[in-house]
């Protein structure tokens, strides 16, 4: 965009775009009042996506029937326990309390559910918008961290707005805020976990900067030395293990947020040490990583255990009784988890190797429903569908991978710590996963990348309208051109987003409409 802060005057090729930037710009109250309404507006149509309809429909969905009622029968007794076989047509039906005593063997870690069961608790149990609510407001909010984070890392609201936009309006966003499974949390806490790192990344370094002088300066008076200091006042760093803890406490894939952090919080450290001229800048990283270490990793695990907490006081929960000392009971449950998870081979018709993901082969269906003509009041010859499908807007999804490889490269030549992040965060969550290529996962699993994918993307489309390989602004034509094309980008992908928004939702629709939107062979 052209303003007032590149520098830049309007001329005979500056579009009307680049001229309402510079009016902005040039206006400090008309500045304030866009920053303030760009990210209500984007949360309000993330909301309306997510929360209309919300109970539709009333069935328990994919894999609901398990975690909408572990969930409510470990609202009800502190853990999950078994239900009776045949328990979901009578859930369904209203008959919410038919849960048995017997712990229940779950494989993921109980915040969740303990989020899920506030909603049900609220709403009432027989309420499939009840089940449905935590998910639909975490969603929500997750538009609003990406927005956040995304102008804390570029300082610009249309940049921010982009992202969160394309978010708000994505398919797989939209339909994982819409059903009662663990992902969507997951997503929220790891993007929340991003945003801390990074506010602690550059409030650690002003601290450093401030603390810290060559030596001869009055820094070495004060026994600072040619390490560096060693800052220990690192609020957001501990707002970070936190929330990766609770990240963890969801699903363990949480366990990769917490690493990359901490990794990330160590190499910058010790770059900007480097950069400063510390002499021996590796000895205090490391010595500063320790520091790092113990602000993070304590609070994280503080928080997972405490997320266990029903399960600890209680009696009845799944291997509770494997030992007299409940944190060695649930050590022990803790090993049969992880035994579980290292072998779940078991063949799916969903199932989604994380090779395939990048190229959208196997999205999951998670509902279907057909009727024929003349029945449930189905008036096209077709048949009527009603169809929940985990596949994204297909030129956010694609657009995002391809921005990811340009971030890639753009990093190598730029060396932007911004870009870093975005990568890390879509490392973090998709490249653990290619180490399991026996396992039985689902592409659904990707919501956690989304995030950064379309961070990702706003940052590859800021560059196509008016930035050069180093990321320096540019004028003139290419400029111009580019923010058309960008345009034309960002109008196509919302006429995809409300092309597949029935089938996102579980509207009922011709068969043949529904046909149309299975572009591969493998998306049926």
């Amino acid at each position: 965009m052209i303003s007032t802060v590149d520098g830049l005057m309007p001329d005979a090729n500056t579009s009307m775009l680049d001229r309402v930037t510079a009016r902005v710009h040039r206006s400090p109250e008309l500045r304030r009042r866009i920053d303030v309404l760009a990210p209500v507006l984007v949360t309000l149509l993330a909301a309306v996506l997510r929360l209309w309809s919300l109970g539709h429909p009333h069935a328990l969905v994919f894999d609901e029937t398990y975690y909408v009622k572990d969930a409510w029968s470990q609202w009800n007794l502190g853990y999950s326990s078994e239900w009776p076989a045949d328990a979901d047509k009578g859930f369904v039906a209203g008959d919410t309390d038919t849960f048995l005593r017997g712990g229940s063997f779950v494989v993921h870690p109980p915040l969740a559910k303990w989020l899920i069961g506030l909603g049900m608790w609220i709403f009432g149990p027989a309420s499939s918008t009840g089940w449905r609510i935590a998910a639909a407001l975490a969603g929500t909010a997750t538009v609003l961290l990406v927005y956040l984070l995304a102008k804390r890392l570029s300082n610009s609201t249309v940049l921010a707005t982009v992202a969160s936009g394309l978010l708000a309006i994505d398919g797989l966003g939209i339909v994982l805020s819409r059903v009662a499974l663990l992902d969507i949390f997951l997503t929220m806490f790891s993007v929340l976990a991003f945003l801390f790192a990074v506010l602690d990344r550059q409030s650690h370094l002003r601290r450093l900067a401030t603390r810290w002088r060559p030596p001869g300066d009055d820094a070495t008076v004060r026994g600072l030395g040619d390490l560096g200091p060693v800052s220990w006042a690192r609020p957001w760093l501990i707002a970070a293990g936190a929330t990766a803890g609770a990240a963890t406490a969801v699903k363990w894939s949480g366990l990769y947020v917490l690493a990359a952090i901490g990794l990330y919080a160590v190499i910058s450290d010790a770059l900007e040490r480097r950069r400063m001229g510390v002499e021996a800048w590796t000895w205090g990283a490391a010595r500063q990583g320790v520091a790092s270490f113990v602000l993070l990793v304590p609070v994280a695990f503080a928080v997972y255990l405490a997320s266990w907490i029903g399960w600890l006081v209680t009696a009845g929960g799944y291997d509770r009784q494997a030992s007299t000392n409940p944190l060695q009971a649930l050590w022990i449950y803790h090993q049969a988890i992880y035994a579980f998870h290292v072998g779940l081979t078991a063949p799916h018709g969903y199932a989604s190797p994380a090779w395939q993901w990048p190229l959208l082969i196997r999205p999951t269906s998670m509902y279907w429903h057909q009727d024929k003509l003349g029945e449930a009041g189905c008036t096209w010859a077709s048949g009527c569908v009603q169809s929940i499908s985990s596949i994204p807007n297909p030129l956010i999804w694609w657009g995002g991978i391809a921005a990811t490889v340009y971030l890639i490269i753009a990093f190598v030549l730029r060396r932007d710590w911004r870009l870093a992040v975005v990568l890390l965060g879509v490392g973090s969550a998709y490249v653990p996963w290619l180490l399991f290529p026996e396992r039985t996962i689902f592409q659904f699993y990707t919501i956690a990348m989304a995030p950064f994918l379309v961070i990702a993307v706003a940052f590859a489309l800021r560059d196509i309208a008016g930035r050069d390989r180093h990321g320096q602004v540019i004028t003139g034509g290419r400029r111009l051109t580019g923010q058309r094309l960008v345009w034309v980008y960002l109008a196509v992908v919302v006429l995809l987003s409300a092309f597949w928004y029935p089938v996102w939702v579980g509207m009922p629709v011709p068969y043949d409409f529904w046909l149309i939107h299975n572009w591969l062979p493998t998306w049926i």
